[in-house]
């Protein structure tokens, strides 16, 4: 069971299409109780790091959050902003993150890129996986939205 967490920031209602098309329990989680319920756990966002996480914040479920994940042990996802809000700390925003992951979410140099593609990025794009040991078993040609 999926618990999508619902801070008010991400497009929760199109991961539910996509669970409940591929007939898997997911719903959205605005309470500790939801968060409880869950096997799994999807953080989403969408926007601006510091607005993500004041939002996170002002919801309530923060605590109920770290519990879950950091005690419980409950595997989560981090989607966009969602992710890198379970770093230390972004260069797009002043706020601190969770702290799940000892990183710090660091601006992509547009300078790498070489003119291949604009920032900010998104579409679909094929990927070719380095290690396909683990997350990336069995995808003969993977393709991501960025």
């Amino acid at each position: 069971m999926i618990a999508l967490v619902d801070y008010g920031l991400g497009n929760i209602q199109a991961f539910a299409n996509i669970y409940r098309r591929l007939g898997i329990e997911a719903w959205a989680a605005s309470t500790a109780a939801d968060l409880r319920r869950a096997s799994r756990i999807i953080l989403p966002g969408v926007g601006a790091f510091d607005w993500a996480m004041t939002r996170l914040q002002d919801s309530g479920l923060r605590d109920a959050l770290d519990e879950e994940v950091l005690v419980a042990k409950k595997p989560v996802l981090g989607i966009c902003v969602g992710m890198q809000m379970m770093a230390r700390s972004s260069e797009e925003g002043v706020l601190p993150g969770l702290g799940w992951i000892d990183a710090k979410v660091v601006k992509i140099d547009a300078r790498l890129l070489q003119g291949k593609t604009h920032l900010p990025h998104m579409g679909w794009n094929d990927a070719n996986p380095l290690n396909r040991d683990t997350l990336f078993a069995g995808l003969d040609a993977p393709k991501y939205y960025f």
